[in-house]
């Protein structure tokens, strides 16, 4: 029951009396407040016999000095912090910087005078334009975004991926309201730059390195002279195709650009081929008419020295030298040639030889019936191959003049 509730016992929570003719005394109240803090800090009650209070009003101050010491150590204790590797810590005094900190432990003055921001700096952090991978909005595409005009007068859809890290904690946390969403704007503006000064082949087919290098390039200026603290790590260009109304014509015309470069390609491997072929049949030609010029250049000389010895050897012997020339010649021309002499002379009056039938089917050699002459031998030779027709004439000859011979014999006799 409480003290001041009807039936109560009446006493105050300060002197323990009882007093039911007025409120509580405040002497009172302070005088056993100093009595409960000299027990906690070894006081004592301080009371001598004649019931006067001698207690020292040193001990309770030093107790209150020693409750305020014991806060303040405490207050100071919540200034120690510890900065994880990778992050850095920003202090700052009142709001305004002071100091960054690296990994490690480190103490700065307790709030509210000072207060620590640990920022992160080695995370890898991404922003979408043109599309979501989830959260907030719905993952697709952004059209808003992706939609972007090129020089041709042409819409394609581009989804770009920025990742990004924090190099200076300070520049990042101060000198930009929203770094994520400039960063952001910063992306949109130099990407629509960049695919407006291109045109719309370019971007969606062999152009898509050079435009990715040129808008992670703008990005890092601008953030730079922004003095973000934002370096740019890397630029994804996820995908870029036409819108999709135009998509199927898209198609069709990237198909048709396929079949060009195929034909091309095939082209040019039939020429790698034939070229070389080519090439090497000529330096051939070129190879056999080299030789076949020192060929003949060797043989004129050869003839041209030859005549000149026989030259000398015909002044010398005129006569000896001319008939040994028209053997030698006689010699090659009939070598060349299948030749039949026959002698008559002792035989029939009619002789028949088959010479159209014995020239063409290389027969062996046939011998006359007529006995050999101390003149020459009667020899008749085959011819290896089938021979000319003028080769058969001069058989032909050889034979008729033959026959006249032996006719002329047998008329003298």
């Amino acid at each position: 029951m409480s003290w001041n509730e009807p039936g109560g016992d009446k006493k105050d929570p300060w002197s323990g009396r009882g007093d039911q003719n007025g409120p509580p005394d405040l002497d009172e109240a302070i005088k056993s407040l100093q009595e409960k803090l000299g027990k906690i800090f070894g006081g004592g009650n301080g009371s001598g016999g004649d019931g006067e209070d001698h207690s020292s009003f040193g001990n309770p101050i030093a107790g209150i000095g020693y409750i305020v010491a014991g806060a303040v150590f405490l207050w100071g204790c919540t200034g120690f912090y510890i900065v994880d590797e990778g992050n850095n810590g920003v202090e700052t005094r009142f709001g305004e910087y002071v100091n960054t900190t690296q990994s490690g432990l480190h103490w700065h003055l307790p709030a509210p005078i000072e207060s620590v921001e640990v920022v992160n700096v080695k995370q890898n952090r991404t922003i979408e334009v043109g599309y979501r991978t989830g959260g907030e909005l719905v993952a697709g595409s952004v059209l808003n975004e992706a939609l972007m005009l090129t020089k041709d007068e042409n819409y394609v859809d581009i989804r770009l991926a920025v990742q990004y890290q924090i190099k200076d904690a300070k520049q990042y946390l101060f000198n930009i309201v929203n770094p994520s969403a400039t960063l952001k704007q910063v992306t949109e503006s130099a990407q629509r730059g960049v695919i407006g000064g291109n045109t719309m082949d370019y971007v969606l087919t062999e152009g898509r390195g050079e435009i990715v290098a040129e808008i992670k390039k703008e990005i890092q200026d601008v953030m730079d002279n922004y003095q973000s603290g934002i370096h740019i790590t890397s630029v994804n260009l996820q995908d870029a195709q036409p819108p999709e109304q135009v998509q199927n014509a898209f198609a069709d015309a990237i198909k048709a650009r396929e079949d060009q470069q195929r034909l091309i390609n095939e082209a040019e491997a039939y020429s790698n081929d034939v070229v070389p072929k080519a090439r090497g049949a000529a330096a051939r030609k070129i190879q056999e008419a080299e030789g076949y010029k020192e060929q003949v250049i060797a043989q004129a000389e050869g003839e041209t020295s030859r005549f000149s010895k026989l030259l000398t050897e015909y002044s010398k012997a005129p006569e000896v030298t001319r008939k040994r020339l028209y053997l030698e010649a006689m010699e090659a021309v009939l070598s060349e040639s299948n030749t039949i002499m026959v002698d008559v002379k002792g035989g029939n009056n009619l002789l028949y030889l088959p010479i159209d039938k014995m020239l063409p089917h290389n027969t062996s050699t046939a011998s006359a019936t007529a006995p050999t002459s101390s003149q020459a031998d009667v020899q008749q030779q085959a011819a290896s191959q089938p021979q000319s027709q003028a080769q058969r004439f001069i058989a032909e000859d050889h034979v008729d003049h033959s026959s006249n011979r032996g006719r002329d014999a047998r008329g003298r006799q």
